[in-house]
């Protein structure tokens, strides 16, 4: 990497963090002058007050700016940009409108696509499991390849979603995993990808001041699944589809944490005979609080996991596998007891509000 690009990365961070830090308080005033307010009408919210929630044009708009001055233009930047493009405006009105849960699900299907066939990105790589073949890797056939792309990039969008419900978290957390991505891309000499990581990450941190706990502002899914969408997409390109650093095991394991919560919840909505895209109060942030935690320490907790699961991820692509597997099996065990201690909570928690639910009702038929 030469002197220019280290430069231009060093622009494009400071650029992306001072246009967003800036935009963020217009794009507070915005709300509020467009009724984009998130009321707290139910227990699963975590805030008391009505609080704007299209932050995410600020994110947007910094990472844009940084991206227009310093990004080296390609197919996969088309691709990504045009994608990110429909996420956004899809994001920007079902934080006004509140779009139906399967209409962002197509749109969302369009967007990937939009990647695939613009961008020319998708995953056709696998690392052959079998260690003893004498075949390193898989090539996939065009429809699973696909199949799989627009899979990963829809489950990834909306996995950063779920973990937006604790102020600072998805923009923490997102910016911690685009340390990883940036710093791995750096190491191998993936200098486009690693630009659009440090300008994702530069956005997140100028957002960070107005969205700690109590948070001035939300980045809604104006912001949470453009941040999944960028982290998606960039996590398939480059490096990262190389069956040289274990394809695919990389970006698992740099964005294990929303996908474990995202999985987690469908899973556990299933077995209750629910919709997996039904909202509730049983992920992972929402259980350490049950336990006692308070916010800001729940969303520390979940940094520091995502940091460690970060760690894990540029360990495997530095070929140190023993190192990445001992520590990844220490965060799975620590993030299944933090599941499994939270359930009691999430259980009675429950109970409690269908007992006062119960009790309102009969006031309510006294009087």
């Amino acid at each position: 990497m030469n002197t220019q690009q280290i430069l231009f990365m060093i622009f494009a961070f400071v650029v992306s963090f001072a246009f967003t830090f800036a935009t963020t308080p217009l794009v507070r005033r915005l709300a509020f002058r467009i009724g984009a307010i998130d009321i707290p009408r139910d227990a699963r919210r975590m805030h008391k007050k009505p609080t704007p929630r299209i932050g995410g044009l600020a994110i947007i708009f910094g990472f844009a700016v940084a991206t227009v001055c310093f990004a080296q233009w390609s197919k996969p930047l088309i691709g990504t940009l045009a994608g990110a493009a429909i996420i956004a405006v899809m994001g920007f009105v079902d934080d006004c409108k509140n779009l139906p849960a399967k209409l962002k699900f197509v749109i969302q299907i369009i967007a990937a696509l939009v990647v695939i066939f613009v961008g020319e990105i998708k995953i056709d790589v696998f690392t052959n499991p079998n260690l003893l073949s004498d075949n390193p890797y898989w090539v996939l056939p065009g429809w699973l390849s696909v199949t799989l792309t627009v899979i990963w990039i829809v489950f990834i969008t909306n996995a950063v979603n779920f973990i937006d419900g604790l102020d600072g978290l998805a923009a923490g957390v997102s910016a911690i995993m685009s340390v990883s991505l940036v710093f791995i891309s750096v190491r191998v000499g993936e200098y486009p990808i690693a630009l659009l990581g440090i300008a994702l990450m530069g956005s997140c941190f100028g957002f960070l001041p107005f969205n700690f706990n109590p948070a001035k502002i939300f980045m809604g899914d104006t912001g949470s699944t453009f941040l999944g969408f960028m982290l998606a997409t960039l996590s398939i390109q480059g490096v990262f589809k190389s069956y040289a650093v274990i394809s695919f095991a990389v970006p698992l394991i740099m964005l294990g944490l929303p996908l474990f919560d995202a999985s987690f919840a469908m899973i556990r909505r299933i077995m209750r005979g629910q919709s997996p895209m039904v909202a509730d109060r049983g992920h992972l942030h929402h259980r350490l609080v049950d336990m006692g935690f308070s916010q800001k320490q729940t969303v520390f907790i979940l940094y520091a996991i995502s940091g460690v699961l970060g760690i894990t991820a540029v360990l495997l692509a530095e070929s140190g596998f023993l190192r990445a597997l001992l520590l990844l099996i220490c965060v799975l065990i620590l993030l299944i007891i933090g599941s499994m201690m939270g359930k009691n909570s999430y259980v009675h928690h429950i109970d409690t509000r269908e007992k006062t639910d119960d009790t309102e009702e009969s006031a309510d038929e006294d009087k």
